[in-house]
């Protein structure tokens, strides 16, 4: 039985204190892309800490000049360098 994701809605926090309820889409590689109306909110947010809570995909934008943040995470998830070039070449070729 093929497992699904339902995604009920997202939330971004501190940034934007509303709600928007949007489609978003998964491909057959893993990927969503943001609604634009949802990815203007943050035009200066280009990693995002992403969980799941509670059956919802949650993302929380790393704020802006905090590169150390995605290094220590990377680092925590066990992600070198080498890795993300690996895998960047992974996707050119499909």
């Amino acid at each position: 039985m093929a497992s699904s994701v339902r995604i009920t809605y997202i939330s971004f926090i501190p940034y934007f204190r509303g709600s928007l309820l949007m489609l978003a889409k998964k491909t057959s590689k893993n990927q969503i892309t943001l609604p634009k109306a949802i990815a203007d909110l943050f035009p200066d947010t280009t990693y995002f800490d992403v969980r799941a809570e509670e059956g919802r995909i949650v993302l929380v934008p790393l704020r802006p000049g905090r590169a150390e943040e995605v290094r220590t995470k990377l680092e925590a998830l066990g992600i070198r360098e080498a890795d993300v070039a690996d895998a960047i070449d992974w996707a050119r070729r499909k």
